[in-house]
């Protein structure tokens, strides 16, 4: 038996909305880069060109073709391209927001909170003092804030409800991990139907923060560990996870899963990572799957 021969799929995405992928452009394309083949599109926002393992550059000449336009590139295998399971960062991946950040603004900490999660992010300061540091500044808090905060302040990425049911739909096993807390992590995992979560969690005592953190806190390589160890336990490799966070402590799970995807993240970050989606929202890892808009749930 002839062995089937290899394609790799370039997957192009546009912030939704945008209208930059209409059949004019992708005319301008295909006849500025005649290499490339016949576009097949997946969705409004999304193309891939089925291309050759062997045909370099090809990427960087659609990217220079998309000039600052609000898209993104990127080459991926069709080798057991649909994942079996997704583990995902919570705040500013599945959720829009920082929770820590969020909760600064009501005790008037705000600059220094934010600035601390920000240097964290990008990988300057270890996370775990850095977490301790700022969850000390929440001493004395009623609990109470942290259900206002979900009510009032926290919302979906983009394409959250769109990817989680849509994956679910299809049989795939669904995990948030989070360096961020089991208030916000345990009733986003439920509205979202995710198969379960691990996270970090606050100390409370009377009704209010103590200003600690529960041990032992969920940290880098923590979120690396439980991908392996719920893979492993549910019969999957590492190369059947799909992976996506936005922060420096998401690098180890993004670099160990079979397409670690760095979602709107950090510069470091994104550098770092295989798979980056700057513009598009979460419906993009659906289309980097392979996965086309008349199949989502």
């Amino acid at each position: 038996m002839t062995k089937a021969a290899e394609t790799d799929f370039l997957v192009v995405t546009a912030e939704p909305g945008s209208g930059v992928l209409n059949d004019t452009m992708l005319t301008d394309l295909a006849e500025t880069v005649p290499t490339l083949p016949a576009a097949d599109r997946l969705g409004e926002e999304a193309v891939q060109y089925a291309i050759a393992p062997d045909m370099l550059g090809i990427a960087d000449a659609v990217a220079d073709r998309f000039h600052n336009a609000p898209i993104d590139i990127n080459r991926v295998s069709d080798a057991a391209r649909q994942k079996k399971m997704l583990i995902a960062d919570l705040e500013s991946t599945i959720i829009e927001q920082e929770c820590l950040d969020e909760l600064a603004k009501t005790i008037g900490k705000e600059d220094v909170i934010v600035d601390i999660t920000t240097r964290a992010m990008r990988g300057e300061l270890d996370f775990e003092p850095a977490l301790k540091e700022r969850v000390a500044m929440l001493k004395g808090l009623p609990e109470s804030a942290l259900r206002e905060l979900y009510d009032t302040g926290i919302t979906l990425m983009p394409g959250a409800e769109t990817l989680l049911a849509t994956l679910r739909k299809h049989d795939v096993f669904c995990g948030l991990v989070s360096g961020g807390f089991a208030f916000f992590a345990n009733r986003i995992a439920d509205k979202l139907h995710f198969n379960r979560f691990q996270c970090n969690d606050l100390n409370v005592a009377d009704g209010v923060l103590d200003g600690t953190v529960v041990e032992p806190i969920l940290g880098r390589a923590a979120k690396a560990e439980i991908l392996t160890a719920w893979a492993t336990e549910l019969g999957f490799s590492d190369a059947d996870v799909l992976a996506t966070g936005d922060g420096s402590n998401d690098l180890a799970m993004l670099g160990i899963a079979g397409m670690g995807v760095a979602f709107r993240a950090k510069p470091a970050v994104a550098q770092s990572a295989r798979y980056r989606i700057t513009h598009g929202d979460l419906t993009s890892l659906l289309y980097l799957q392979g996965y086309r808009q008349a199949e989502f749930a």
